[in-house]
C-alpha cells in the first residue's frame, strides 16, 4: 500500500497489528516507537517520521508521507540536522524501492535537483541513485 493514508488513524489501525506493550527495560527508542504507532498519524512531526522510518515501520504509509514534506522542504529537520528527513528516508533499505517503485521515483527527482548538500547527504543521494 502507498496511496495516501487516513490521516487521523494510527499506524496501528492502519496496519492492523497492535503490539504489546514495550517490556519494563525496553530502551527509550523502543517505548518511543511503541507509542508513536498508537498516535494518529495527523500529529506525527518530521522527527517522528525520521524516527520511524530509520526503525522501518510503518513505511507503506509513512515514507508517501515523508517525501511530502520532502517535496516541499528536502532538507526537512527533525531533532538531529537538516536533512535528517532525507538521510533516513534515503539509507531505507533499497527493497522498499523495488517493492514500491513509484516511491522510489520520486525521491529521485528530489534528490535529483539538490545541490549544496553536506558531504553526508552528498553520500547517501549518491548511493541512492546508483541503486
Amino acid at each position: 500500500m502507498t496511496r495516501r493514508a487516513d490521516l487521523d488513524r494510527s499506524l496501528e489501525e492502519l496496519e492492523r497489528d497492535c503490539w504489546p506493550a514495550p517490556p519494563a527495560e525496553a530502551t527509550r527508542l523502543a517505548a518511543t516507537v511503541h507509542k508513536l504507532r498508537r498516535r494518529p498519524i495527523r500529529e506525527l512531526t518530521v522527527e517522528h517520521l525520521r524516527l520511524l522510518i530509520r526503525q522501518d515501520v510503518g513505511l507503506a504509509h509513512l515514507l508517501p508521507l515523508a517525501l511530502e514534506v520532502l517535496r516541499d522542504d528536502p532538507m526537512a529537520e527533525g531533532d538531529l540536522f537538516g536533512g535528517d528527513l532525507l538521510s533516513a528516508v534515503l539509507a531505507t533499505n533499497p527493497a522498499v524501492w523495488e517493492q514500491w517503485p513509484s516511491l522510489g521515483r520520486e525521491l529521485t527527482r528530489i534528490v535529483s535537483k539538490l545541490t549544496d548538500l553536506p558531504p553526508s547527504l552528498m553520500h547517501d543521494t549518491a548511493t541512492f541513485l546508483a541503486r
